[in-house]
């Protein structure tokens, strides 16, 4: 046999083999481009920061072929209409929370928190191991939108006042700017509640538009500026034990995209959500020393109105669950396992918590 012969052939043949991969190839890591709208401001770096973040893991994964340009609350839509810009394909994706939409079905509240319900941890456990996630994506369908745990605030704080709330009296006729299911429990005990986007909350507080405001925590509210014009800080907020932030992907968008693609979404998503939480546990802390050192009183709601709130919390819940089927879902998978929960961070994660906080300034 010719040698030379045979080198020349067998290197053309390398050579057509690489021209007609290189097409699949191509094809595999097609050029891509979405807008992601937050329903949130620049300025809360860490609700915000997680749209930035997972569009450059997402950038960075694919060699920059699939781009994500994320956009604040109010720039293509407002905050509390992400959903609906996704759901009709004004844009490709959004962060935002599930519970701004109860207007639209109560059963949007699971998948952010129940007030009384889930913390962090459990929310996690919940969706990622005891069926909820399957049972938001079904919900989702139904909007045209696909959904996956893209972060969390961790507990949050009861809100900013500008009167004490020393009685249930004291609720009365409040105007206080609280989202989700937290809002109807309120209203139960006499509360007018608002639900307002972020941006807006400030300047309603200040002109007198609003009586009390909740948010998030003191790292969010310390940027947001509510010391300035509300100085008694609640704590807890019992309507949201966590909150988690939602990624929204258009249906049909989604289901076009690579296989390749979706994995690298689905990841840069689970990381956002651990570095959210781990966010918020480091700043605020020092967030909230800061604040108490600006004029903010600590207060604890009293607990005749953390007992009324907990006892209209779970009336409402079963009317909601024997009037409305895709609440009773939810309501059904939800009940058990957070009794499961409970049972389980009674005997283990309290009691821990509990000797740490009564003994931490001993420690020298």
């Amino acid at each position: 046999m010719d040698r030379r012969k045979f080198v020349k052939v067998a290197g053309a043949g390398a050579a057509g083999s690489a021209v007609i991969a290189a097409p699949a190839i191509a094809q595999s890591q097609p050029k891509i481009n979405w807008r992601l709208a937050s329903s949130y401001p620049k300025s809360l770096d860490t609700l915000y920061g997680i749209s930035t973040h997972v569009a450059k893991r997402v950038a960075e994964a694919t060699d920059n072929n699939f781009q994500i340009q994320v956009f604040a609350a109010g720039e293509i839509v407002p905050a509390l209409q992400a959903l609906d810009a996704v759901q009709n394909g004004t844009i490709e994706c959004s962060h935002t929370l599930s519970s701004f939409y109860i207007g639209k079905d109560p059963a949007f509240a699971f998948e952010t928190s129940l007030p009384f319900g889930f913390n962090t941890r459990q929310q996690n456990a919940w969706l990622y191991q005891g069926g909820g996630l399957e049972l938001c994506r079904a919900f989702m369908k139904g909007y045209n939108c696909y959904t996956i745990p893209s972060g969390n605030t961790g507990a949050q704080m009861g809100g900013w006042f500008r009167k004490e709330i020393k009685t249930l009296e004291d609720l009365k006729g409040l105007k206080f700017r609280i989202a989700g299911l937290g809002g109807r429990i309120m209203a139960r005990l006499g509360v007018v509640p608002q639900t307002i986007g972020g941006a807006d909350i400030y300047p309603a507080l200040e002109r007198g538009t609003l009586d009390a405001v909740e948010f998030s925590g003191p790292f969010d509210d310390e940027k947001l500026g509510f010391v300035r014009v509300a100085k008694y800080y609640y704590y807890p907020g019992f309507w949201e034990g966590n909150a988690n932030v939602s990624f929204l992907a258009n249906m049909d968008k989604w289901n076009a995209l690579p296989a390749s693609y979706k994995a690298i979404v689905e990841a840069a998503c689970a990381e956002a959500n651990a570095l959210c939480v781990a966010k918020y546990d480091h700043g605020n802390p020092d967030a909230l020393v800061r604040l108490v050192g600006a004029g903010a009183e600590m207060r604890a709601f009293p607990q005749e109105v953390m007992a009324a709130a907990y006892k209209e919390a779970f009336a409402m819940y079963a009317e909601l669950a024997a009037s409305n089927p895709q609440f009773k879902t939810f309501y059904d998978s939800f009940l058990p396992y957070w009794k499961k929960e409970q049972l389980w961070f009674r005997i283990a994660e309290l009691p821990f918590d509990a000797f740490n906080a009564q003994n931490f300034q001993q420690v020298k």
